[in-house]
């Protein structure tokens, strides 16, 4: 199989169609209904490929999880991704300060939050960093993604009529920041990758300082798995057919008037609201760049065109 277009999903929640939808099933639903699985060893669940080349999988939650998915499934004989791009795709987290539950936003830089030294904050001098990044680890901690394939994904997105929720609407009441109070939208910026799911105004702040000291974008996204995905993928194919596409869920700290705990484990209806509108967002945006690229592979199939 030619693999044109890969989507990679972290989980679902149940079965890939006719139930309540996690990260896999609006794409699932739109491009591999009649496709058959193809097991693949190693990975955590099968590919699934269309007859245009566009394939699929559900590669596991967190960087060790995900990446090793992603590693035999690049490995495996049955599939040829000599030509392949990337659709890294998810739900996520955001500040307050740079977004909102249910928009959608395009990589630009992909930042390991985890590879370095932490300490206590009553350690250290007050309001001063409490993280350092450790040597040797320069190659694996950033990745700038493809600026002109960037630009063509939002060129080609940016106006995707984004769904939205009365309870998302409301939850964002709660909170003073402009920018946590807009509607969905497309957007762009540094996706912050770290198994730790990280909360609080300081863990916010720290993100922050960490895509400043490595000369990314503004932290925007929180996920878990985006870099060391790459990380693999650098290693078989490189790095300029990557697209790192994922949904904010919620907000990376508590309104004012919570605790950063409370926000951790709210009570019943304290959640966000919005999860069903934004993992159909995120297919909504996706698919317009899958299909382009699709529909126009002599000019893709060499490389990225110039936007």
């Amino acid at each position: 199989m030619k693999v044109k277009v890969f989507v990679a999903a972290m989980f679902e929640i149940g079965q890939n169609t006719g139930d309540r939808a996690g990260e896999f099933q609006h794409w699932y639903e739109r491009y591999w209904k009649d496709a058959k699985p193809i097991a693949v060893p190693g990975a955590l669940q099968p590919v699934y490929c269309n007859t245009d080349g566009v394939c699929g999988a559900v590669l596991g939650m967190g960087k060790v999880n995900s990446s090793s998915s992603m590693q035999a499934i690049l490995l495996n004989p049955r599939l040829d991704f000599s030509q392949a791009y990337y659709v890294i795709s998810g739900v996520a987290g955001t500040p307050p300060s740079r977004g909102t539950i249910g928009e959608v936003n395009w990589g630009t830089w992909l930042v390991d939050y985890d590879l370095g030294h932490r300490w206590a904050p009553e350690e250290n001098k007050p309001g001063e960093p409490t993280f350092m990044p450790r040597k040797g680890y320069e190659e694996y901690r950033r990745f700038q993604l493809n600026p002109d394939l960037v630009r063509w994904a939002m060129r080609l997105s940016a106006d995707t009529p984004l769904k939205d929720s009365e309870s998302a609407r409301k939850y964002r009441l709660r909170y003073p920041d402009a920018a946590a109070r807009r509607a969905p939208f497309v957007g762009t910026g540094t996706h912050m990758t770290g198994d730790t799911f990280f909360h609080g105004p300081g863990m916010s702040k720290q993100a922050q300082y960490i895509a400043k000291l490595y000369g990314a974008d503004d932290y925007v996204i929180t996920e878990m798995e985006a870099a060391a995905i790459t990380l693999v993928i650098k290693r078989t194919h490189g790095t300029d057919r990557v697209m790192s596409l994922r949904g904010a869920v919620n907000f990376d700290q508590g309104n004012p008037k919570e605790t950063t705990l409370q926000h951790l484990d709210p009570a019943p209806g304290e959640t966000a609201g919005g999860f069903a509108e934004t993992v159909e967002n995120i297919e909504r945006v996706g698919s317009r760049v899958v299909d382009h690229i699709v529909a126009n592979w002599p000019q893709w199939q060499g490389g990225v065109p110039k936007p």
